[in-house]
């Protein structure tokens, strides 16, 4: 079991709230399942196959980038965006831990309701 400073708790939500903001788009989802081949992509290799502008693209890819999700990086005049998966990555070690705290006070709850 791991044990972690309940002190630093809300900081690590403050920090994992852009990141459950950035994946709760429909639009933003796809960008990062896109993205997570391992590629990095164009705006234009992004925007294929979207019923949204190139803008709404671009200002989703912005989102994503805030959070840290994705990474601009330029080649030529062109920008590219790569895949991060460490926000994703903290975030699910993170609902490990919540998910590890409710199953043990489940088990405790059964345990005095059984008793």
């Amino acid at each position: 079991m791991s044990h972690r400073s309940p002190s630093r708790a809300p900081a690590r939500r403050r920090s994992h709230a852009p990141v459950f903001a950035a994946l709760g788009d429909e639009t933003r989802l796809a960008l990062v399942a896109m993205l997570a081949n391992g590629y990095p992509h164009s705006i234009s290799q992004l925007t294929e196959g979207f019923k949204v502008t190139r803008q709404a693209v671009t200002k989703h890819l912005r989102v994503l980038e805030g959070a840290g999700i994705v990474h601009r990086v330029r080649a030529g005049r062109q920008s590219l965006f790569e895949f991060d998966p460490n926000p994703i990555q903290e975030v699910k070690e993170y609902l490990d831990l919540v998910s590890e705290q409710w199953d043990q006070t489940l088990a405790r709850l059964k345990s005095f309701v059984e008793d």
